[in-house]
């Protein structure tokens, strides 16, 4: 995660008045990876790498191939963890738009109006699954060598396509987008210091005392500020990366179920095995089979809203 000093919370995005959108192929890290907003919306395609997923409230994680239509004014992140001094190239493209000009041009395209519902679900972030993704991944990567109308078509049936599908969640709650506003740059500052802070601690026994001496700030005072901005309480962001670590290792690894609860920043089996349940829906052990039988699907806890930092006890 960039530093403050690197990184601008709100992305100024101008697209000319000969373009309806932006096509653009990022690396990662970069300036422009961070915590960040914009009026936009946004497609974002991962082509490789795996990580973690901000999107307002929710944290998930992310493998190549994942499609997400993030809203205007929706704050989000991709963080490829424990990368080092490396570079991945080219690991993100990333289509904006202003959705209010596609709207507005149903008035004379009718055929445009399809996509109104699209953007209704995309002020909530929307990840899209299966053959949809498939779909939208190559008509993303071939949009590379097309320009003027030959590129416009090919994003309109993008569009379409995500208007049509079913394969899809949404990913922030409503309750975020009623607590989310807007920050000034110092306090954009101070939130991208305090997050770049927890994810590289978070494994450890760090506090909240401790994020909040970091930014200058009491205990009381961050607590307000972080639950402002994320619409999360702290313990709440740090148990859902916890968690998800530990996913990754009962999947991953032969590492005993105890061993993973203190891997992974939990202070005794009971909490770990607690949080997990009423979480995942199943004790760590019973995950660990159950992943490893493929039978997981469906009962991994996850509501259609994807995973949210409120289904955690504080």
């Amino acid at each position: 995660m960039a530093t403050p000093q690197d990184s601008a919370y709100f992305e100024h995005i101008q697209i000319s008045e000969e373009q309806s959108f932006l096509w653009r192929l990022d690396d990662y890290p970069w300036q422009r990876c961070v915590w960040n907003y914009h009026p936009q919306a946004e497609i974002h395609l991962i082509r490789y790498s795996s990580g973690l997923c901000f999107v307002g409230d929710h944290i998930g994680d992310f493998n190549a191939g994942q499609l997400v239509l993030v809203g205007g004014n929706l704050p989000h992140n991709w963080v490829s963890p424990a990368i080092g001094e490396r570079k991945l190239v080219g690991r993100d493209i990333v289509i904006q738009f202003d959705h209010a000009r596609f709207e507005s041009a149903a008035a004379v395209l009718p055929e445009l109006k399809e996509v109104g519902g699209l953007f209704k679900r995309a002020a909530y972030g929307v990840e899209f699954f299966g053959e949809t993704a498939r779909r939208g991944e190559a008509l993303i990567e071939g949009m590379a060598d097309l320009s003027g109308v030959g590129r416009l078509g090919v994003f309109i049936e993008l569009l379409s396509l995500m208007a049509e599908s079913t394969e899809y969640r949404t990913l922030a709650t409503p309750e975020f987008l009623g607590l989310f506003r807007p920050g000034s740059i110092v306090e954009i500052e101070t939130l991208e210091k305090a997050l770049a802070f927890i994810h590289e601690t978070y494994l450890e026994r760090s506090s909240l005392s401790d994020v909040a001496a970091l930014v200058g700030m009491s205990d009381s005072a961050f607590s307000r500020f972080f639950k402002k901005h994320t619409g999360n309480t702290y313990s709440n962001h740090v148990i859902s990366l916890r968690l998800l670590m530990a996913r990754k290792l009962l999947t991953e690894t032969e590492r005993p179920v105890t061993d993973i609860c203190y891997d992974t920043g939990f202070s005794n089996i009971s909490n770990f095995n607690r949080a997990f349940l009423q979480r995942i829906g199943m004790t760590p052990s019973r995950y660990r089979r159950a992943s490893r039988s493929r039978s997981l699907k469906g009962h991994t806890g996850e509501t259609s809203a994807g995973t949210r930092l409120e289904d955690y006890a504080s």
